[in-house]
């Protein structure tokens, strides 16, 4: 009998075609989850028969308490080779073996400038209003040229926002707390005294951060206050780096003048979510790695993590 493979928040329905399966079919039979599962009861049900699971980035929590529900499980493939969202340890504890894939940085640098300009130049509600018969030029667009560009985080990912916020001819500062002069002038860009300063001088504030017990919470409604009202804020790295509620406010009352998020503490987005309505904001649905060349590369070594661990000698083992 073939093992059983799940293959989970597969939206588009392209996990079995965006790559070739056929050196595990003879062994692997495979079934597709187009649906995220809310609660850990509803991915226990789901997944009690199945030996093998390929998750999506951090998009499902793999905590003890589901791996000690799931006896069956022997192999969990996860995009990427880091993953904040499985307990490794408990993994190894219950047996099973935790295998990752290559990723690119480059799909969220490009959703992150697309989210800047769509908001700089008011994008969504001219396109509505062209569509639907309304007003032409409503808007008054915001100009980048010139203007200050704040990078919290100057990583593999904020390294690459700052150069082409620089390409703008915008004014490019960073900080993180780890981050020196070296550093920063390696990637030309200044280097702000601190966080204070950095969201009080920009005009656009990207955050790019790792999540830990440091960066949590880093944007809080002091932070957000520090902020030009004209200025604008993008997220497409994690949700809790912010706080939620306090963007929101800061949103509703003008505080700001628009804010670009990719991430959301609850995902997928509940239909009576307020982000739905919230005014000021350029939302996407974590469309940060959800292209084509990335997609076929998570699917294409999550075969060859499943044929490595069929055949007994497992590759890219996270943990």
């Amino acid at each position: 009998m073939p093992l059983r493979c799940a293959l989970l928040n597969d939206h588009q329905g392209v996990a079995t075609t965006a790559t070739d399966w056929s050196p595990v079919l003879n062994r692997v039979e495979l079934t597709s989850f187009p649906d995220h599962f809310g609660t850990e009861d509803e991915l226990t049900a789901a997944l009690a028969d199945f030996d093998i699971v390929v998750t999506l980035r951090e998009r499902v929590p793999f905590p003890a308490s589901l791996f000690a529900r799931l006896p069956r499980l022997r192999l969990l493939v996860a995009s990427g080779m880091r993953n904040s969202a499985i307990d490794l340890a408990a993994a190894r504890a219950h047996g099973v073996t935790v295998c990752g894939t290559a990723s690119y940085s480059t799909p969220p640098v490009e959703l992150t400038w697309a989210l800047i300009l769509g908001l700089a130049r008011n994008l969504v509600a001219e396109n509505t209003a062209l569509r639907t018969g309304g007003p032409w030029q409503s808007t008054v667009g915001a100009d980048l040229h010139g203007r200050r560009l704040g990078v919290v985080g100057l990583g593999r990912i904020g390294s690459q926002v700052a150069r082409i916020g620089a390409a703008f001819g915008m004014e490019v500062a960073a900080w993180s707390p780890n981050l020196t002069e070296e550093r920063a002038a390696e990637h030309g860009v200044r280097l702000a005294p601190g966080l204070p300063e950095l969201l009080a001088d920009s005009d656009v504030v990207t955050l790019h951060l790792k999540l830990g017990e440091r960066s949590r919470g880093i944007i809080g409604a002091r932070e957000l206050a520090l902020l030009k009202p004209t200025a604008y804020l993008v997220n497409t790295s994690r949700a809790a780096l912010v706080d939620h509620d306090a963007l929101l406010a800061a949103l509703n009352e003008s505080r700001i003048a628009g804010a670009g998020l990719d991430v959301f503490p609850t995902e997928p987005l509940p239909a009576d979510d307020p982000v739905r309505t919230t005014p000021l904001l350029l939302a996407t649905p974590h469309l940060g790695y959800v292209t084509e060349r990335t997609y076929a590369t998570y699917y294409r070594e999550a075969v060859e993590d499943i044929a490595a661990h069929l055949d007994g000698t497992p590759v890219r083992v996270l943990g």
